[in-house]
């Protein structure tokens, strides 16, 4: 991270290179906002190993179409530098946030300006279908404009390879390289008077190669009118594409929350649009008591990301985990994978990230398919898909902060697919009477029962950002002895790639005798420090309340 003299670095954002409403807004910051200055400008908004994130303003330490149109000249020259003499497809999608379509299009004329071809959106489309796109336009790369499920000031740019998958070593490093050496808007190619190509009838072709993955139409048919599906897009680019998908496949009652079907950036009716968050599927859950539903779905604003909640025993709606969603997921595609017979080479393996649950491998032990254990972020899951590709077969893979996917057609997590699948699998269990609340309870009955949670402690600013720095130090030179009373057993730091075989990352994990897990890493997008918590067997969520607390502390 590379700090500034922030007093001379605002006073240079005064200059004829940026524009008039620019000036006037740092000036007021100068004038009004001291501490906001300094948070705006103490250091150039860092372009991370996806791209970048960030709260939306002027200023270097924030996104804005200075800070998007400079990284995007880096993404250019390194685009130039690896594919000499080729012509070079890119293309561009955005969801639903403030300022993602002024982005969409300064990136797009940035890239023209090089000589770049770039295909865009019309309007509104998922993370997924973007990663889709891109193989099928036979592009080089693609930008999602998107900060997925932060709160509404924040905006972000993601980035994807020729893959479809979100760019990783060492694309990543080489984009870094390349965009660390633009520190200036004179610097930038941009000619505003080009104008990219609309991607038009992509969404049809997205809908049939995802759908025809799925394994369960004659249930879908028996259960179509009688499975009761509400769906909410909670302000994003799910608002259509998921309820046409739900209907492609045949199910017919399918409700929306009204409210939530505006795709507006200050996503006003829920304090954050995270799938995650209980809050954010208030509204839909009420829609489900007043409809009778038995499934409710949410996908975030760029719907890469799935919220569920079920019925339970006692007919109350209950809220599914990322954990509980993949492990239902999991164990419903494997199981009818063996039913159709599509097991028996061998060449089909699963992958998931190493804060999501060991539950996931209890379950591919028992249909004999290999686990992959990956980092955190579903680009590492991709990268397996890339690696094996052509010798293997990818099943599905999924994490913990809900992000599924099933097959090779999309190189990300897909809420679009996901939806599709959780509701084809709701329609298979009712074949036979069973619920999905029943399905986990059985999982749970033949693998043991897990429990799982997290906790995000939240760090704001320059403070912020040194306290989280600090506090990994610190569990790095003094380590817990004891997780909840059990003696501490093994560390895993995920800092020496030698001892793990994975990445450089700044993760440590800690295990305790009793089998219990804690997990500590710093959030790659937000200003948070956060944990994962895992135990299980007899007195598990007694056990994760204890955890919960000791690290509270």
């Amino acid at each position: 991270m590379m700090e500034l003299d922030y007093i001379e670095t605002a006073k240079s954002w005064l200059s004829q290179e940026y524009d008039a409403q620019t000036r006037q807004q740092v000036q007021e910051l100068f004038q009004n906002d001291p501490k906001e200055l300094e948070d705006s400008f103490y250091r150039v908004l860092e372009f991370g190993t996806g791209g970048l994130r960030g709260i939306m303003g002027v200023g270097t330490n924030r996104m804005n179409r200075y800070t998007v149109a400079m990284a995007t000249q880096g993404l250019a020259n390194y685009l130039l530098k690896t594919f000499p003499g080729e012509e070079i497809r890119t293309a561009i999608s955005f969801d639903s946030r403030n300022n993602s379509t002024l982005f969409a299009m300064t990136t797009a004329k940035v890239l023209l300006s090089n000589g770049i071809k770039v295909h865009i959106f019309d309007n509104i489309r998922p993370t997924p279908e973007l990663s889709f796109a891109i193989r099928h336009l036979g592009c080089k790369a693609g930008v999602m404009i998107t900060a997925s499920h932060n709160p509404k000031e924040y905006n972000g740019y993601k980035v994807f390879w020729e893959d479809g998958a979100q760019i990783t070593p060492p694309h990543d490093r080489n984009i870094i390289a390349e965009v660390n050496k633009i520190t200036s808007p004179s610097q930038v190619k941009l000619d505003e008077t080009l104008h990219p190509d609309t991607i038009d009838g992509l969404d049809k072709v997205y809908l049939d190669e995802i759908l025809s993955l799925t394994l369960s139409p004659e249930s879908v048919a028996r259960q179509a009118d009688n499975l009761k599906i509400v769906y909410t897009p909670l302000h994003g680019t799910g608002v259509r594409i998921i309820p046409a998908a739900l209907r492609q496949m045949g199910f017919k009652r399918i409700y929306n929350v009204p409210d939530q079907d505006v795709s507006d950036g200050n996503f006003p009716t829920v304090v954050s649009p995270n799938p995650e968050e209980h809050a954010a599927l208030e509204m839909a859950i009420a829609r489900a008591e007043e409809v009778g539903a038995d499934l409710v779905m949410a996908s975030d604003p760029d719907a890469d990301r799935v919220g569920a909640a079920v019925r339970d025993d006692k007919g109350r709606m209950v809220l599914l985990n990322g954990n509980q969603t993949a492990a239902i997921l999991t164990c419903y595609i494997l199981s009818r994978w063996k039913e159709l017979g599509k097991l028996g080479d061998g060449r089909g393996y699963c992958v998931k990230t190493i804060v999501t649950t060991e539950l996931l491998r209890a379950i591919c032990d028992k249909f004999g398919v290999e686990l992959f254990n990956v980092l955190t972020g579903f680009k590492y899951i991709e990268e397996v898909v890339r690696r094996n590709e052509g010798s293997r077969v990818f099943i599905c893979g999924g994490e913990e902060s809900y992000g599924f996917n099933v097959g090779e057609k999309v190189r990300d997590k897909d809420a679009v697919i996901t939806c599709s699948m959780l509701a084809e699998c709701a329609a298979w269990l009712a074949d036979s009477g069973r619920t999905l609340y029943g399905y986990l309870q059985e999982i749970y009955a033949e693998f043991g029962y897990y429990s799982e949670s997290l906790m995000s402690v939240t760090k704001k600013g320059k403070d912020g950002s040194e306290a989280i720095r600090g506090m990994m130090a610190a569990y790095r030179s003094n380590p817990p002895e004891k997780l909840a009373g059990s003696p501490v057993c093994k560390v895993i730091d995920y800092e020496f790639p030698e001892k793990t075989g994975l990445p450089k990352s700044n993760v440590l994990q800690f295990f305790s005798e009793d089998g219990s897990v804690v997990s500590v890493r710093p959030s790659g997008t937000e200003p948070k420090i956060k944990y994962y918590f895992g135990t299980r067997g007899d007195g598990a969520d007694e056990r994760m309340a204890a955890l919960r607390a000791q690290f509270a502390e």
